[in-house]
């Protein structure tokens, strides 16, 4: 039976039609509030209608109906869109607001039964009924008033904001109505029961749904005032964060003893430990940290300083990370698509993770089988015989436990890409994670000469904080992330500690494993990191360091494969930077080739990138002054110094004629391999040697050897005998202010010498390298591919190198040995039957050359 029909039946003198008893008033739909009979509330009213309404009743008689809607969300309601009783409030101090809505203070009056709804005016306009709210007087009912008035009397006492002309109505108040209105306007019930309560017309039965509540709320508000003691009695009261975060505790605290469980909020520290899957002595001292934290008071700085620990410890990867899924044919393809050439660097690597692939797949098939091995052991063994009762010695020793073995891990090694700058090292750091689907972490070491930066710092200084292994790990957020350590040859010391020391540590794969943080304190296994380091120069690297990796040298990248570079990654890299399309920038292949010569100077790409970004954005701005009838911006080598100015390098080039005491070397430094021209001079009247050009030591012991072994033969050349009694010889190596060091020149400078000394001249097709004995033997150098290289950049026809260098000719690029003629020499004399010619300068074209020579020799890989 609908509420309606039941107020008909228990009140027949409201719905009998009289005039007294149906009224027409102004009504204002309550969302999520509730006001009683009695009652004096602020109102807020924003729907047009509402304030229509309210407006309507303060021009009227100054009452309005409020009804509580069923659906809070509903704009425009019906009849039966509002709960059937509703309260007739009278409104005073109405006050307009700017946005259209209104505010208003209205005091309920009485209960009144929604008979229908009007919609049609600019306000809602309700016809209601009155509701005999009469309450027989009796024992049980008087029982039930005093219980109620006695509650709310504690309510108060406890700490509740009710103003005390309310409490002193309700002590005074004989009516049933008006003390069970008074009580359920407590602020601290909730909606859903003061609206049970407002739609309750039997009076006795509110008073008995409020004896419960009212009871809960005395209870609560006791609760809430010891809470505030406990607080007071242990912190002070000026440090507000201090005070709500013990509130908190102690709330949480009562909560479980009541509830036996937290409330929801953060997840407990202790439990977010447990779910962490640290290790058994890690989550031990993890817990000890938490626990510790509990007993900490608020205020100490020290609950900062535990918190970040324990924080550190959560944030950390704990987990065994997925196995790798390697596909060697993607990774070729990766290596192919992110680097050009690099032939021999990219099958290392692919060889390296196809071994990584086949290891780890027998070390999972060895681990599955092991395990099926123990759980069949496991089920063939006889069930133990219960222990006999005896006294005897032997019965009682505990039974012998055995070890675990440590757990089989793949050990990775540690790869150290070594080259120039720009040649792509870290680059390739990025291609090999891409391909083994791992996160990838760069961290720099170029100027470290802190301990501290790799092993963090003791948790007793302020600020403390982790090394940088394990703040990289935290970052990538797993436990088999590729970190690449940058300029690991840069690394310093100094009295703070040696950071490359540190580094033994963690590039080491038999002791990674439990790498120890001075900040953690705890053991944190690395061994499933793949570490990749880059250098320019490995012998800067300490030998104990550079002996825990695999060394992979990187060289210059030819003209060729610059060339290819430029093409295919570096030119649409930059149209696409500056809003270029393909048909409105095209720089032609010859003007490349004259970029590369003329406007860089480098073993990787870097400045040809940093060019190229200045010619194509000199590009936009012709398309915008000439508009779309410019069509393609084509770069031809003739425009070059339109766009770049003036030619910047002169890259070695062979000399224009055939001299005297000019030879031609070629020399290796950080940006690759160059040739470098020897002069020798003779001064009439002096017998000493000068040498200059910013020689190095070794380079002057090679210029002395150089001139001892010429005063010894260089009378086999054609030398006079007191040539070196009557002359002085000058030696420069031109290019004065660049210092140059080495032996590779001995051979050159031993043939500029008897070049001078003989009259004969030297061949300006000719390049030479070797270092020298005083016995005229030619030893093997270093950097025979970058020099080869410097030599066909230069126009050289011959190549002479010691024979001991023949095995360097397979680094070297098959297009070089094409057009280089490599000579392979054992001694001095093999060189200079090679680099003189006869004096005059006339070449014999029957001159038989001595020495082994190489016409095409090596392999391109």
């Amino acid at each position: 039976m609908d509420l309606r029909d039941q107020v008909r039946a228990t009140n027949p003198n409201s719905t009998t039609g009289g005039e007294s008893a149906i009224e027409t008033l102004p009504l204002v739909p309550l969302r999520e509030n509730v006001v009683f009979p009695h009652q004096l509330a602020p109102l807020g009213a924003g729907r047009p209608r509402s304030v229509a309404a309210l407006e309507a009743a303060v021009q009227g008689d100054g009452r309005v109906v409020l009804a509580v809607q069923r659906n809070p969300e509903i704009d425009e309601v019906g009849i039966d869109d509002l709960h059937p009783v509703a309260v007739i409030a009278n409104v005073g101090a109405l006050r307009k607001l700017p946005n259209g809505g209104a505010h208003a203070l209205v005091e309920g009056q009485r209960r009144v039964l929604l008979r229908s709804l009007d919609s049609a005016g600019e306000s809602w306009l309700a016809t209601v009924a009155t509701v005999d709210e009469a309450l027989e007087s009796s024992a049980q009912n008087d029982a039930l008033i005093g219980s109620v008035k006695s509650l709310f009397g504690d309510y108060v006492s406890a700490g509740a904001q009710i103003p005390p002309e309310v409490v002193v109505a309700l002590t005074r108040s004989s009516e049933p109505a008006r003390v069970a209105d008074t009580a359920s306007a407590a602020p601290d019930l909730a909606v859903a029961d003061k609206m049970t309560l407002l739609q309750e017309i039997d009076v006795a039965k509110r008073l008995r749904l409020l004896v419960p509540l009212l009871a809960k709320q005395v209870e609560v508000a006791q609760l809430r005032s010891k809470i505030n003691e406990d607080v007071q009695k242990t912190i002070n009261k000026g440090q507000r964060e201090a005070i709500l975060r013990e509130q908190l505790r102690a709330i949480k605290r009562e909560l479980a003893e009541l509830e036996g469980s937290s409330e929801d909020g953060e997840e407990d520290l202790a439990t977010r430990v447990e779910n962490a899957g640290m290790p058994e002595a890690v989550k031990t001292r993890a817990l000890k940290e938490v626990s510790r934290l509990e007993q900490i008071p608020s205020a100490s700085p020290e609950v900062g300083i535990v918190r970040t620990y324990v924080d550190w410890l959560l944030d950390l990867p704990w987990a065994d990370p997925p196995a790798d899924a390697v596909d060697i044919n993607r990774a070729k393809q990766i290596l192919d698509e992110d680097h050009y050439g690099l032939p021999k660097v990219k099958d290392r690597i692919l060889e390296w993770l196809a071994v990584r692939q086949r290891a780890q797949a027998k070390l999972e098939a060895k681990a599955a089988a092991d395990a099926a091995a123990a759980e069949q052991a496991a089920a063939d063994a006889p069930a133990p015989a219960p222990a006999p009762a005896s006294s005897d010695a032997a019965s009682t020793q505990a039974p012998q436990v055995e070890e675990p073995r440590p757990r089989r891990t793949l050990q990775t090694p540690i790869l150290c890409l070594v080259g120039p700058p720009g040649v792509g090292k870290t680059s390739l750091g990025r291609s090999i994670a891409r391909a083994m689907g791992r996160k990838f972490v760069r961290m720099s070491l170029g100027g470290i000469r802190d301990e501290a930066e790799i092993r963090g710092h003791r948790r007793t200084y302020i600020g403390a904080l982790p090394g940088r292994i394990i703040q990289s790990m935290k970052q990538a957020g797993t436990r088999n992330p590729v970190i690449m350590l940058d300029e690991i040859d840069k690394v310093g010391a100094d009295f703070r500690g040696d950071p490359s020391a540190a580094l033994l540590e963690v590039l080491d794969p038999e002791q990674n494993r439990e790498f120890s943080d001075h900040y953690l304190e705890v053991p944190y296994d690395l061994s499933q990191v793949l570490f990749i380091t880059t250098a320019n120069v490995a012998e800067t690297i300490s030998p104990p360091l550079r002996d825990r990796m695999e060394v992979i040298r990187i060289s210059g990248y030819t003209e060729e494969e610059k060339l290819g570079i430029a093409e295919q990654h570096l030119v649409p890299r930059q149209r696409e930077q500056h809003g270029l399309e393909e048909s409105e920038l095209s720089i032609e292949r010859e003007a490349l080739v004259e970029l590369i010569r003329g406007y860089t100077r480098e073993a990787g790409v870097r400045q040809l990138d940093r060019t190229i970004a200045q010619v194509a954005r000199k590009v936009p701005r012709k398309l915008a002054e000439a508009g779309e009838s410019l069509g393609t911006v084509v770069v031809t080598p003739a425009e070059l110094h339109e766009y770049l100015g003036p030619q910047r390098f002169e890259f070695g080039e062979k000399e224009s004629e055939d001299q005297v005491g000019v030879v031609t070397g070629v020399v290796v430094s950080d940006i690759g391999g160059d040739i470098a021209t020897v002069e020798a001079l003779a001064i009439e009247g002096r017998n000493d040697l000068l040498l200059t050009g910013q020689l190095g030591s070794v380079m002057e012991e090679s210029a002395r050897a150089a001139l001892s072994w010429a005063k010894v033969h260089a009378v086999e050349y054609g030398a006079a005998r007191d040539f070196f009694d009557t002359h002085g010889l000058h030696v420069h190596v031109p290019a004065g202010a660049i210092p140059k060091d080495g032996p590779s020149a001995g051979v050159t400078m031993t043939t500029a010498l008897v070049s001078v000394a003989s009259g004969r001249p030297v061949r300006r097709d000719l390049a030479m390298t070797g270092e020298i004995t005083l016995r005229g033997r030619v030893l093997p150098i270093g950097g025979v591919r970058d020099k080869l290289l410097a030599a066909h950049r230069a126009g050289i026809t011959t190549f002479v190198l010691p024979r001991k260098n023949l095995r360097d000719l397979e680094e070297v690029d098959r297009e070089i040995l094409d057009k280089v003629e490599v000579v392979a020499v054992d001694n001095v004399a093999e060189v200079l039957d090679h680099a003189l010619l006869p004096v005059g300068g006339k070449r014999a074209a029957e001159r038989q050359r001595v020495g082994f020579v190489i016409a095409a020799a090596g392999t391109n890989n």
